[in-house]
């Protein structure tokens, strides 16, 4: 059995770590708040600019001629796996991770692939992997703008017009709740033009100044880049709803083995209580015989 300074030292060492736990749970809670705001903003916003221009270029003259809609042999592969700058988040990364590693493993196998990582952890595993690295772009965490995130998607928009790229595929978690992360394997280019169900049930009329082709032009890049920016803002409410979640259950741990040293360290000083009592009435016994 271990002695009294021993347990005494663990109950504190753990004293210690529940309270660090506690204070990052506090610290995700607040930091989440602000990211499920940006992210519940961004969806309605997204979802209407998408079928505006499903609706926009649905016509003979729309579609047939846009540069990131053209479809060709897949050779060339850009993974952008979304991850965190720091840990302690559960298996957020872990999943990003073997999600983008599988996607190469099996749909891209034997293509050459490129990976342009959005988070440290991202770089920090494809540094180590034989794979051609964008890394210009993994710290786009340190401030998540719209500004930050553009330079990326107009990276990988550049790479796929010129033909560096055949297909980009984002890897990222969409946020469901505090508790729930869902990893998304999304094709970001070429663009695959789905119905929504606005537009499949009304075909809205615009007038469009100064003409469809230039109204085209325009916001294809743009939705391009919001949808690029959404997948980094559902990335990152993620985050802060994955440490969250991993900090509370952790600081719950932290109790339960409190208890249990607890417990030891009380019958530990009990043993030594008795142990000290038997040995003076040994000691009494002695004296009275003599």
């Amino acid at each position: 059995m271990a002695n009294l300074k021993e347990v005494k030292e663990r109950i504190n060492s753990v004293v210690s770590t529940q309270q660090i736990t506690k204070a990052m749970k506090m610290v995700a809670a607040a930091k989440l708040r602000r990211a499920q705001d940006k992210i519940t903003q961004m969806r309605p916003y997204s979802q209407k600019l998408t079928a505006i221009l499903n609706n926009v270029s649905s016509g003979n003259e729309g579609s047939s001629d846009l540069v990131y809609a053209e479809k060709r042999e897949v050779n060339n592969v850009l993974i952008v796996p979304v991850t965190s700058d720091k840990g302690l988040c559960g298996a957020f990364n872990t999943n990003i991770i073997k999600a983008s590693m599988a996607a190469i493993n099996t749909e891209f196998a034997g293509k050459n692939i490129t990976v342009l990582p959005l988070g440290k952890k991202a770089l920090d595993i494809f540094k180590k992997q034989d794979y051609q690295l964008v890394d210009d772009y993994a710290n786009v965490f340190a401030d998540v703008s719209f500004d930050a995130v553009r330079e990326a998607a107009e990276h990988a928009m550049e790479g796929f017009t010129a033909g560096t790229y055949d297909k980009v595929v984002l890897v990222y978690n969409e946020f469901k709740n505090v508790a729930t992360q869902v990893v998304r394997n999304e094709q970001f280019l070429p663009m695959e033009q789905e119905a929504s169900e606005e537009t499949s049930t009304t075909n809205v009329d615009y007038i469009m100044e100064p003409s469809r082709e230039y109204i085209i032009q325009d916001l294809v890049p743009t939705s391009l880049k919001i949808q690029f920016y959404k997948a980094v803002l559902e990335s990152n409410a993620s985050e802060h709803g994955a440490r969250m979640t991993a900090m509370d259950k952790a600081t719950e741990n932290a109790g339960e083995l409190l208890k249990e040293l607890k417990l030891m360290y009380n019958r530990t000083r009990q043993a030594a209580i008795t142990n000290e009592i038997l040995e003076i009435v040994a000691g009494a016994e002695a004296l009275g015989g003599n």
